[in-house]
């Protein structure tokens, strides 16, 4: 019978199913980063993306039904900007349960309706379904301009990381719910610094950061003196706690030097350096407090 899911885990999944994608001429880049990326110009690319949120798994009953909404158009949101691009059009599919008050999905779509007035996103139509527990996916269409565009795989040996602010515990404070994409952000790294690789932290930053590593085949030392924590996190929920949403991305040293001189404070932006990219495996050594480096593990929040 093989491997179930469950020991599989959710990126031996993915890296199963591989094989099945068709790979045609219009195809940019496939399964592996945070956004499939298509031709679309001469000038632009098109972005598409697609995340499903799951009662119990991504949010909880009592949570804010507005805030349920926010949150399963952020994600995507989230997934766009870190490929350098801007959201476009969305359609939304729901599972619901029977018994759910139609107010309830009212308030769902008042959450995505307010943060797509605030990104220009269209919703242009989805689907309905009845289901055992709430389900919310969404399909996020993006563009991006071709010298604009910024993959995982860029990374090299002296690049620095940063992040684009705090971590960890953001599951217990809610931030989960509320957080707003950093598109502005992302934007002004691609116009202005142009990363050499970005994701955004949906597992943790181990976990993302080994998923970076991994497609650009390099390695990393990240310094836990440098990691910014939210209020009430600790190491481990800024590594491995997931829900973040902020953004990771490496610039080559003499960019990462330019952006630590330039005025991007003054523009609301938080940029932390982290680390610095380093030769060998796709490894994260973390200096402690001490000064003592120590391999941990590249492992982030588990969907299964």
């Amino acid at each position: 019978m093989g491997k179930s899911i469950d020991r599989l885990g959710e990126f031996g999944l993915i890296d199963s199913i591989r094989k099945y994608q068709y790979p045609s001429s219009r195809v940019v880049e496939g399964i592996g980063d945070d956004a499939a990326v298509l031709k679309l110009d001469a000038r632009r690319y098109q972005l598409l993306t697609t995340d499903m949120l799951v009662e119990g798994v991504h949010f909880l009953r009592d949570a804010s039904a507005r805030q349920v909404g926010h949150k399963a158009l952020a994600c995507n949101i989230s997934d766009i900007a870190a490929m350098g691009g801007l959201p476009t059009h969305a359609v939304i599919s729901l599972g619901l349960p029977s018994g759910l008050p139609a107010r309830y999905v009212s308030q769902l779509y008042e959450g995505m309706s307010a943060l797509a007035r605030k990104f220009d996103v269209s919703i242009v139509g989805g689907d309905t379904v009845r289901a055992d527990t709430l389900v919310i996916n969404i399909a996020l269409l993006g563009e991006v301009e071709k010298k604009h565009l910024v993959l995982r795989r860029g990374a090299c040996p002296g690049d620095v990381i940063f992040v684009t602010g705090p971590l960890g515990n953001t599951l217990h404070s809610g931030r989960h719910l509320t957080f707003l994409p950093r598109v502005k952000e992302a934007r002004f790294l691609v116009e202005n610094y142009k990363p050499s690789a970005m994701m955004d932290i949906s597992d943790g930053l181990a976990g993302d950061l080994g998923h970076l590593l991994k497609a650009s085949r390099v390695g990393a030392v990240i310094d836990e003196i440098r990691i910014p924590l939210n209020p009430g996190a600790g190491l481990n929920s800024a590594l491995s706690g997931g829900e973040d949403f902020e953004l990771l991305f490496t610039l080559p040293a003499a960019r990462a030097h330019s952006l630590a001189c330039s005025a991007a404070g003054k523009k609301g932006f938080s940029f932390i350096q982290v680390g610095v990219i380093i030769k060998g495996p796709a490894r994260i050594s973390l200096r402690d407090r001490q000064g003592v480096l120590k391999t941990i593990s590249a492992s982030g929040y588990k969907h299964f």
